[in-house]
């Protein structure tokens, strides 16, 4: 038996389906809309760029010591002015997504001897516009070349290994075999992984041709043991083993006693019994949400946190760690919001530094306090993603300054505790999931409504819930700050997530204010929030590709943006 494995566990070694749904259909958790935790400026770009090299150098054998990068689509256009460049290096050097070394990556690999190159290729076509290649050596000798895409939200995926394509997403353990294709190998797999107390979340085999060299990816919701690979190489068809080690890992911190079993709602749950609750309350739009937080007597903070815990339990996973994530998140972000008002910094391509600043010391604007507070903490937090700071993506790094400039301008006036804005925090997270289900949070998508206008959205809901409103007010807070910026458009210049995005971030602060005070006011919608997010995401589908995160369009096509354009590398 491998060391490190215990009780007898499932046997076989099927896809789980995800409790009802589709093979391979990820089920989004509130650390996909309130995160990822990550240095700026791009989710795709930076984090997920970061993620591909990150689970390439976790295939190595030992410690790389030159790599190659073949950057193709929209990381060949503008992989100097997202940081595309310094992630991949970064997590070469096996950087997590939130390392605030990202930025000084080139000077890191010449410290620890890692050569490498970088080789635009933007005239080569490629199925996804955020994709890479990268062939590394290590200090064993070992060559490694793998395909990688990044797939938004900071989520990544390698599709290719050593010339076969294959399918590994960094959100699992995962244990990557390769193999000659012969009968009697998977069984080898089966009986070594029924001998360990393992859950399965999906196994696949990967081959070009039937008899050649394969490889069999297997992901689990549990760590896996180190002894599972010398058991596996002792079939002579097996040639090697890489056991990799979730990315997401970095995300996790620790519980807080009053998340954890034998207290609140779902206490002790099997996971059996988890996975019931789990299709119960899985809400499938705004009007299920609505019922279900009527029918209970709860608040929407509540409600999805309840769904998250049946995620979590559903999954084996005993404590839930929910609310000091959510306390952790709020704690960046207001690091994020703050740390530009006393220390400005430039940005990578140079269009900002100091705005929040001038704003904080201008004392005989228009706005009152809570709306020039929310301003310039919007605008701050947008300061520290361009300049490669850490930030929270809430839910893109395009539109991080949105949610923090709201709930921490209300704590600065009303006095909000921050256990409260963390309940906020959770009600913004449920509209955030909402309209990812349902819409986009993509500007590449749906444009800048999409990001700014969903995070307006899930801030407007946040902050009706923070000053007493009931979940029905908070539906109509976030459809009304849907309906205000619906059919904005994504035109960043030069590419740069710098400008119009930061004026953006602030104007998104400012709809979600109004937008909550008209419906805590008691003020309807003629269209209810279901629809509106409906409305949202065929308005962006409709929008033209010059309007969705292409530079080509909008200001990014003005003669003074364009000036500036080619002038950059």
């Amino acid at each position: 038996m491998p060391a490190g494995c215990a009780r007898n566990a499932q046997s076989g070694i099927e896809p789980r389906l995800g409790r009802g749904k589709e093979p391979y259909v990820k089920i989004i958790s509130i650390r996909d809309v309130i995160g990822p935790i990550m240095i700026g400026p791009s989710s795709s770009h930076t984090a997920g760029a970061l993620r591909i090299a990150l689970m390439c150098r976790r295939l190595l054998s030992g410690t790389p010591v030159a790599a190659d990068f073949k950057l193709y689509g929209s990381f060949a256009q503008t992989h100097d002015g997202h940081g595309t460049d310094k992630a991949l290096v970064a997590g070469m050097l096996g950087m997590a997504p939130d390392d605030e070394r990202i930025r000084d990556s080139f000077d890191c690999a010449q410290a620890a001897g890692l050569a490498f190159t970088l080789t635009p290729r933007a005239a080569d076509h490629v199925d996804h516009p955020n994709t890479v290649d990268i062939d590394v050596i290590d200090d064993t000798g070992a060559h490694v070349s793998v395909r990688g895409e990044s797939i938004g939200g900071g989520a990544a995926v390698i599709t290719r290994i050593n010339g076969v394509d294959v399918r590994l997403t960094g959100e699992f353990h995962s244990v990557v075999i390769r193999q000659t294709d012969a009968k009697g190998v998977l069984a080898h797999i089966a009986s070594i992984i029924s001998a360990c107390d393992i859950n399965i979340a999906t196994t696949r085999l990967f081959r070009e041709k039937k008899g050649d060299t394969a490889y069999t990816i297997m992901q689990t919701d549990d760590e896996i043991p180190a002894g599972i690979a010398d058991a596996l190489l002792v079939h002579p068809d097996i040639h090697d083993v890489r056991i990799v080690k979730s990315d997401r890992a970095s995300d996790a911190i620790p519980p807080e006693h009053a998340n954890g079993p034998g207290t609140g709602f779902g206490a002790d749950m099997t996971a059996e019994e988890a996975a019931a609750a789990f299709d119960e309350i899985d809400f499938a739009n705004g009007r299920e949400l609505l019922a279900y937080c009527e029918r209970e007597g709860i608040r929407i903070s509540e409600a999805i946190c309840r769904r998250e815990r049946c995620l979590l339990a559903a999954d084996g996973i005993a404590v839930d760690d929910t609310r000091n994530y959510l306390m952790g998140a709020l704690e960046i972000m207001h690091a994020s919001a703050t740390t530009p008002i006393a220390a400005p910094r430039e940005s990578i391509g140079g269009l900002l530094g100091g705005e929040a600043q001038k704003l904080d010391a201008l004392t005989t604007g228009p706005l009152d306090p809570l709306m020039a507070k929310a301003t310039t903490y919007a605008m701050a937090a947008l300061e520290t993603n361009a300049s490669m700071g850490r930030i929270v993506a809430a839910p893109t790094a395009g539109a991080c300054g949105v949610i923090p400039g709201v709930l921490l301008a209300c704590q600065d006036v009303y006095g909000f505790t921050d256990e409260q804005l963390r309940d906020a925090l959770a009600n913004a997270a449920a509209i955030g999931y909402l309209i990812t289900r349902n819409a986009s949070v993509s500007g590449a998508e749906g444009g800048c409504q999409a990001e700014v206008g969903s995070a307006s959205a899930m801030a407007a809901s946040a902050v009706a819930e923070l000053f007493g409103g009931t979940p029905r007010q908070c539906l109509d807070a976030a459809g009304n700050a849907s309906m205000g910026l619906m059919g904005l458009v994504c035109d960043p210049i030069a590419g740069l997530v710098e400008v119009p995005c930061q004026k953006r971030n602030a104007t998104g602060a400012a709809n979600a204010l109004v937008s909550a005070q008209i419906a805590l006011a008691g003020i309807g919608n003629f269209v209810n929030f279901d629809e509106t997010i409906d409305a949202q995401r065929r308005v962006g589908a409709s929008l033209p590709f010059e309007l969705r995160e292409s530079a080509l369009g909008g200001i990014a096509a003005t003669p003074t943006a364009c000036s500036f354009c080619a002038g950059c590398k």
